[in-house]
């Protein structure tokens, strides 16, 4: 800690703690029915084809690119998607959240393969520019950046902007979405894009619908996809939806809000306390 800096309150007044907030009381027993309007997304990925019908429109379209000395710099998109990925990912979001503002860095090339510093030096962009949301369906396994990935996560958060990452599909150890300060994504084979599970057991925290999702693909194209990454993006969709309904919800909030509409956690009446009140 550095000297003079100490972590308490100096003043209990009501001007210092105050804050105003758009948390819904009660809780609705359905979710909520928004279009993501006013939520600002950013989708590191392979990039997203331009014009798609089911993706509409771009707010940007940046790409992390590797420059003379070996540095990797962000820098305009004059392609869009060359791998698929992304346009199913932004499909995915927008049929959840069709009025959310949409941003592209690409991060990935043809072959679904990518460099660790260019996803950390996307996402460090993505943090400085203030989105709502950045979804990460994707993840490295290079754990001499897993340091700089948590930091990152964790300034993403005490910013306010949420991370949702896409776990791995199989049993290796990748980042960042192990981190606490991400929402970590699996996938469940329900068709409902709405029904989400709560995991009990971390490090992955909810599971949504990732199996058979017919999705947005190149070339115009729709094509059925499966996997933890449109898991992701799909949970993506629906905190659009709920920030939009909500704004200013904190990553915290947002993930409470998600507890409480998951189809498996029962909720239990409570005798009455204090002053009567539940």
């Amino acid at each position: 800690m550095a000297d003079g800096l100490m972590w308490a309150l100096a003043d209990l007044g009501d001007t210092e703690l105050t804050m105003d907030t758009t948390w819904p009381r009660p809780v609705p027993a359905r979710w909520v029915d928004g279009t993501g309007a006013g939520v600002r997304v950013c989708l590191l990925d392979s990039g997203v084809e331009p014009g798609h019908p089911l993706v509409g429109p771009l707010d940007g379209a940046f790409v992390v690119t590797i420059g003379e000395e070996g540095r990797p710099h962000l820098a305009r998109d004059p392609i869009g998607d060359t791998a698929g990925h992304g346009t199913a990912c932004a499909g995915i979001i927008r049929s959840l959240a069709p009025d959310c503002s949409l941003v592209s860095v690409r991060v990935l090339g043809a072959g679904f393969s990518g460099r660790a510093d260019a996803l950390v030096t996307g996402l460090r962009w993505a943090v400085e520019e203030g989105f709502d949301i950045i979804n990460l369906s994707l993840s490295t396994t290079r754990a001499d950046y897993a340091d700089e990935l948590r930091q990152l996560a964790d300034t993403a958060c005490f910013r306010r902007t949420l991370l949702v990452a896409a776990a791995h599909n199989r049993r290796v150890e990748s980042f960042p979405w192990r981190f606490s300060s991400v929402l970590s994504v699996g996938s469940h084979g329900l068709p409902d894009p709405h029904r989400i599970l709560y995991n009990p057991r971390p490090p992955v925290e909810f599971f949504a619908r990732g199996v058979g999702v017919r999705t947005a693909w190149l070339g115009g194209a729709v094509r059925d996809c499966s996997g933890n990454s449109y898991a992701a993006a799909n949970l993506t969709g629906l905190c659009a939806q709920l920030l939009g309904r909500y704004p200013g919800l904190t990553p915290f909030q947002v993930r409470t809000f998600l507890h409480l509409m998951a189809e498996n956690v029962r909720h239990r009446r409570t005798s009455a306390g204090p002053a009567g009140r539940p």
